[in-house]
Order: structure tokens, then sequence, then C-alpha cells
């Protein structure tokens, strides 16, 4: 593990912002390489007073391609994009996407740099490492918010997990290990964690992100056409707008879910 992640995870644990367990899980999946080729824009080149963390992890199995939902994934986190840019606090949020597979669309950085999804850089034709890939997106979530809080400038986090299947071939961890990390995080009300499982005809999605931890008012299980996909993407850009502009009350929508 690199040793500046481990130094913010020790941070971390030392604050009392994750459990012992959570650190364990973190240092059992041995992610430090592929979190700091995520982390991005250095704290330093960073001029606002506090900070919104957007991170989205679009599903790039190839049952998205099979379903004919490729464009509409792409149209969906690009509708975040656009939604965060005509915010009023564009200057304080950075963004981040990595595919489910582990691909790095852009590291975090201002939303006005982010990269919108097309068919040059996301081409869905892979399995599904839910919990792998989700361990490896809040470790990276959680590094990013500690390096910030270690130099004095708050953070607020806003997490969208998408899938259309449950996990299929994780290798390093499982859904337990993601609710210790995802119950530490929830914890310090710092933090929103959603899913949207787009269905698939079989998978209970509501029963899957809840073994995950993620709480049923975050959850959103769209049906598997355009409108209604595009229409949670768009719910949830709404929240991620919200979630940049309340400070304040961040905790108490935080527990609200999509209809706070």
């Amino acid at each position: 593990m690199s040793n500046t992640v481990k130094d913010l995870f020790n941070s971390a644990e030392e604050e009392g912002l994750i459990t012992a367990k959570a650190a364990d899980v973190l240092a059992v999946v041995d992610i430090g390489n592929e979190i700091q080729a995520a982390l991005g824009m250095p704290v330093d080149d960073v001029q606002a007073s506090e900070v919104v963390l957007v991170t989205m992890m679009p599903d790039d199995s190839s049952s998205i391609r099979y379903e004919n939902n490729t464009q509409t994934v792409c149209d969906g986190h690009n509708l975040v994009l656009d939604a965060l840019i005509d915010s009023k606090q564009i200057d304080n949020i950075l963004v981040h996407t990595r595919y489910l597979n582990g691909n790095i669309l852009y590291p975090y950085c201002p939303i006005n740099q982010a990269i919108k999804m097309d068919k040059n850089n996301y081409d869905p034709n892979q399995g599904t490492p839910l919990y792998d890939q989700t361990v490896l997106l809040l470790g990276t979530m959680l590094a990013k918010t500690q390096d910030f809080s270690d130099n004095g400038v708050p953070v607020r986090t806003v997490t969208l997990i998408i899938t259309d299947g449950d996990d299929l071939c994780s290798k390093r961890a499982n859904s337990a290990m993601v609710k210790t990390l995802v119950d530490d995080m929830l914890r310090t009300e710092q933090h929103i964690i959603a899913a949207l499982g787009i269905a698939d005809g079989h998978t209970d999605f509501n029963e899957v992100f809840r073994e995950m931890g993620i709480r049923d008012e975050w959850i959103l299980t769209p049906a598997n056409n355009q409108g209604d996909i595009r229409k949670a993407f768009q719910i949830f850009s709404q929240s991620a707008v919200r979630a940049s502009q309340t400070a304040v009350n961040f905790s108490q929508m935080a527990m609200g879910g999509f209809g706070s």
C-alpha cells in the first residue's frame, strides 16, 4: 500500500473516523496504488474554504451493452456533471468517476475539468466485481476526504454506485466488508452513499444494497428502460446539487434520503 494512502487511513483511524475493523478491510484488500491514481488534484491547489466530493462508479459490465443501455448510462453520468456545473457552488466541487471494473475516467478534479462519458471512453464488456470495486471507490473517497481534513478543509461527499446486476466476480471483498466501511462513513455524517440498481428481472437490488450498508432512502431501482434510468440519474443529480449547497443541513439531508 502506498505510504501516502496508508498514512491517510491511519490518520482517519486515529481520529476515530473509521474503526479498526474498517482499517482492516482496507488493509486486507491492499488497494493503495489503485487509490493513489484516483486522488487527482492536490489539496494545496484547491482554493476553497470547504469542499464537496462527488464520486460516481458506472457499471461497465457486458449486460449494460446487452440491454442496450450504453448510451443511457453515458447520458445519466453526463446529466449529473451538467447539473453540478450549473450549480452555485461550482468552485467547491471536485468530481471523480471510476468504472465498475476499475478503469479511471478521471481522478478527483474540478467539475469543469471532468470528462463526459461517450462511446470512445466507455466500453461495457466486462464483469461485475461490485464488492471489490465499491471498497476501492469508498477507500479512494475516504483518503481524499482525510487529505482535506488533515489540511483543515471541511469536506462533504456524495457517492453513486451504479449496477445492473449483483456481484459476480469479486475476489477480495464481500458485502459485509463493504458494510463495515459504509457504516463508519455514515456515522460521521459527512457522507451520502447512494446506489442505483437497473432492473435485470431477477436481482433484488434493495436487498443487495442493504447488505452493503446503504440506507433504503438512498437506493434507486429504475426499470430497465431509458426513461426510468434517466429519471433516476436526474433524482441523484438534484440531491448532489442540494448537498453541495447545504453545509448546515447536510446531516439532516443525509438522513432524509432522495426525498429530502
